[in-house]
């Protein structure tokens, strides 16, 4: 029997073996980690998308936002009807088809998709009540969301929980249930939007977010409101330290928040977890201003740390105030009261992140071997003619898009790809949508205008009855029916009234 076979373990080899496996274990371990975090690093499209208050005047063409914003936009804010919680409205001031009749909001939601972006609902806000604070029937409650997502077609909605809606523990749950179901029904990402300070989320932040996680809700991240600090912000932070401080911390709320839920996330999985608005210039409390350097500051950290989103309140005051506006300090709805050129907060806080949310939107890609036609039948205004004449902003269609003249023209190709955009006389407003058919003339009642007479002398701006329908005389006119085809050789003194002129209690002048 040799010495070999007898020998025994003693308890020092032991331990030292134990700790060779130990350490095998960990590295193995830690090897995982990385290329899991790796993984999930490539597998993640990090995006920008800034707010826009959908009916703050003037209006923001969202649809192809300034440069290098990018081509997704979040749309603000879908809040209760003030006479009937469980409706939608678009800041208690349009209903949705009130958006779409004034305010186009419809095919410019769709003008963003055929520019490769992904439109954002947001519902909530500050100013207004959140529809599971005012609608408390659950039915109804899923109804009001499902009709939002549906009517835009959206796969990615943002829920800005503030102010007292924060604390109303009976709306959060009937929210999350609300949206839960929503998901079992369709294909739905869901951002919460909460306010932090430099040590993250409030209480009631995380109150929310944990009944969204509780209540089945797959939540794809919490966006974190770096704005408006306040005494929380120390003496001589920056806005861009106090923001990532509040950042750091929400990724560590943010881990436990999963982790409670039972979904461990790795840290980079955290982060991806995790978005970023900055108010953009003067923020709502005095002494406290994010500029461009913040801005700047801000970018590196999320770039570096691979946040999932990167947002900025908002695209209407991403442009210097104007020397008529005399005090900066004083917080603007159209302006960020610093000194920068137009869009510059988007180039800045939009570089690098370049992806595109996930938007698992059906719509099929055209034939780019085929001109599109149209159809008298399913168009909503009239097909664009060479010869025909239209005044400023008379619509038409032409190759399955709406335009809008900007000017008087004639002529004039709505789409020539020729003529630089600020040059040619038409705006391009979006898609013909699907469903859509010619929109009725707006008809009015005998005795509302004079009836048309041959024989009657109109100046400009006079108004007249026509049949059923108003027109309005453009220049001097006698003898001229309102009805005549306006051509490039002949054209009408005439114009159709439109829906909301017929509504105008006093005529042009």
């Amino acid at each position: 029997m040799s010495l070999v076979e007898g020998r025994r373990l003693s308890l020092a080899r032991l331990g030292l073996l134990f700790l060779v496996l130990a350490a095998v274990v960990f590295a193995s371990l830690q090897g995982w980690r990385w290329f899991q975090d790796a993984r999930s690093a490539v597998s993640q499209s990090a995006y920008f998308a800034p707010y826009v208050d959908v009916t703050a005047t003037p209006t923001v063409e969202f649809e192809k936002g300034p440069d290098g914003a990018g081509p997704n936009v979040v749309l603000a804010f879908v809040v209760a009807d003030p006479a009937d919680g469980c409706r939608p409205t678009w800041g208690a001031a349009y209903s949705l088809d009130e958006a779409e009749e004034q305010l186009d909001l419809d095919r410019r939601v769709a003008r963003v998709r055929q520019l490769g972006g992904t439109p954002i609902v947001s519902f909530g806000g500050q100013a207004n009540d959140e529809l599971a604070v005012a609608c408390t029937d659950g039915d109804d409650l899923y109804e009001a969301y499902r009709s939002v997502v549906d009517r835009y077609d959206t796969r990615v909605i943002d829920l800005d929980i503030e102010g007292e809606a924060l604390t109303d523990a009976a709306a959060n749950d009937r929210r999350a249930q609300a949206v839960a179901r929503l998901q079992q029904d369709e294909e739905l990402e869901v951002w919460v939007t909460l306010p932090v300070s430099p040590d993250g989320l409030t209480a009631d932040g995380e109150l929310l977010v944990a009944s969204m996680l509780r209540g089945g809700v797959d939540l794809t991240g919490v966006n974190a409101m770096t704005m408006n600090y306040g005494e929380s912000r120390s003496s001589g932070s920056s806005m861009a330290e106090a923001s990532i401080d509040a950042l750091e911390s929400t990724h560590d709320q943010v881990t436990a928040l999963y982790a409670d839920a039972g979904q461990r996330l790795t840290p980079t999985q955290a982060w991806q977890r995790i978005g970023a608005t900055p108010m953009i210039g003067q923020n709502d409390l005095a002494g406290e201003v994010f500029g461009l350097g913040d801005a700047e500051e801000l970018h590196a950290f999320a770039s570096d740390r691979r946040l999932g989103r990167v947002s900025l309140w908002s695209m209407n005051r991403d442009r210097a105030c104007s020397s008529n506006y005399p005090d900066v300090t004083i917080v603007s709805d159209s302006c960020s009261g610093v000194t920068q050129e137009a869009g510059s907060f988007s180039a800045v806080l939009g570089a690098t992140f370049d992806g595109v949310p996930e938007d698992v939107s059906t719509s099929a890609a055209p034939d780019p071997t085929e001109t599109p036609s149209d159809d008298p039948a399913t168009s909503p205004y009239p097909i664009w003619t060479e010869d025909g004449v239209y005044v400023a902003g008379e619509r038409v269609v032409w190759r399955q898009n709406v335009y809008a003249a900007k000017w008087w023209t004639s002529g004039e190709l709505p789409d020539d790809p020729t003529i630089a955009e600020s040059a040619s006389a038409w705006q391009l407003i979006g898609p013909v949508l699907p469903g859509e058919t010619p929109a009725p003339s707006p008809t009015i009642p005998a005795g509302t205008y004079p009836e048309w007479d041959p024989d009657q002398v109109y100046e400009k701006g006079d108004r007249v009855r026509f049949g059923e329908l108003g027109y309005v005389a453009q220049w001097w006119t006698q003898g001229e029916p309102p009805d005549a085809r306006s051509t490039a050789d002949a054209p009408s003194p005439w114009r159709m009234l439109t829906l909301a002129e017929v509504e105008s209690p006093t005529p042009e002048g």
